[in-house]
């Protein structure tokens, strides 16, 4: 495994090959504390394109990971290299070392540039969305080169088909998987009443969260519902204006990024879990939550509806940003514990049925070996 920092812990058996990275997003070193590090190339121009506002390290990644596998291949025979959506240049280098590539695309970026853009206040924060996002030109040109492309979902199959113009024959559906056992819903927690849970794991421009502040507005006239929203894709200044402007201090609680082992336990605890997103790829929370036994109250966007599965079963499926339709799945299922103790339960089959990681492994393991028969390896 090759990896930029953050570094993740591996299991054992499992070689880390920690990438240098500048991290400029993270770091707080004034331009002369960084110059030092400038000397090589590589390091001056992420240097540079970040102080111009882009995002370089798709790239920059692509070409570090490169240089350590050319450099690895006269001790190590590599028999396929996977790549999890950086699409930087480098992925093509690879190529050049005889070794199929592969990519996990989760969703094409450019959705998520539409959406920003959509919700982008102002001409200058256009303008600055379009520079951050500028690398998209650069994987949809790689993406369109590689020799397969594993996705987890029919609907993003589509779109990447369809946005990044990737052909059909190249790409290969590999559904993610869930820790059935580590999320199980712990039944020695008590449930805390009308508490809502959601999980943002990325972008605020896509998860949907303002509307689903707006909905927690609607439906506190009625319950006094209490919402938790766990991750780190709520950094900006919208939801605590948002959560001022409805009156909703004493009812929304922002935890940060958090443990596994809390997150487990937050499930656990709260009876609803939503998900608002404007689109997903997956939609990996909300598995997360059916797999812990609690009914879903979610959009429509995206692969959702191949997750959550029939509206009214697992849970329940409303339109992408509609506070209004939110709010009455919600009221719904907060009046009628019965209902959502009988969803959670097919819910949690339901996750049991189609998203473990024993068959994620497995089908990607299909998609090594098809890639290996076709370059004569096998």
């Amino acid at each position: 495994m090759l990896s930029g920092p953050p570094y993740p812990e591996v299991i054992d058996g499992v070689t880390i090959h920690k990438l240098e990275s500048l991290n400029l997003y993270e770091s707080t070193n004034s331009v002369w504390q960084e110059l030092p590090r400038l000397r090589n190339p590589l390091r001056f121009y992420e240097f540079l394109a970040v102080s111009l506002g882009t995002f370089p390290e798709p790239f920059t990644f692509s070409i570090r990971a490169f240089n350590r596998l050319r450099a690895l291949q006269s001790e190590i025979k590599f028999d396929v290299i996977h790549d999890n959506q950086s699409l930087g240049w480098g992925l093509l280098l690879m190529k050049r070392l005889k070794v199929p590539v592969v990519a996990t695309i989760h969703h094409p970026i450019p959705v998520d540039r539409q959406l920003a853009l959509a919700q982008a206040e102002g001409l200058r924060e256009q303008f600055r969305l379009r520079k951050f996002y500028s690398f998209i030109g650069m994987q949809k040109q790689v993406a369109q080169r590689l020799d397969r492309v594993i996705t987890v979902s029919e609907n993003s199959a589509q779109d990447i088909n369809r946005i990044l113009n990737v052909r059909c024959d190249a790409i290969r559906i590999v559904l993610n998987g869930v820790d059935t056992d580590y999320f199980d819903g712990n039944g020695h927690i008590p449930k805390e009443a009308n508490s809502l849970i959601m999980v943002s794991s990325g972008n605020g421009h896509i998860k949907g969260l303002p509307f689903l502040l707006e909905a927690l507005h609607i439906v506190r006239q009625e319950t006094p519902a209490k919402l938790t929203v766990v991750g780190n894709g709520t950094s900006d200044d919208q939801p605590n204006h948002l959560v001022q402007k409805y009156g909703l201090e004493d009812a929304v609680t922002f935890t940060g990024k958090i443990e596994k082992d809390e997150l487990a336990k937050l499930y656990a605890s709260s009876e609803i879990a939503v998900v608002p997103s404007l689109y997903e790829g997956f939609g990996l929370p909300a598995a997360e939550a059916m797999s812990c036994g609690l009914p879903i109250v979610s959009t429509s966007a995206g692969a959702l509806p191949e997750v959550v599965g029939e509206d009214g079963k697992a849970g329940f499926l409303v339109p992408p940003a509609d506070p209004d339709n939110l709010a009455v799945a919600l009221k719904r299922l907060l009046s009628d514990k019965q209902l959502g103790k009988s969803m959670g339960d097919a819910g949690r089959k339901r996750v049991l049925e189609n998203f473990s990681w024993q068959q994620t492994a497995l089908n990607t393991v299909r998609v090594y070996e098809e890639l290996l028969d076709a370059h004569g390896r096998l």
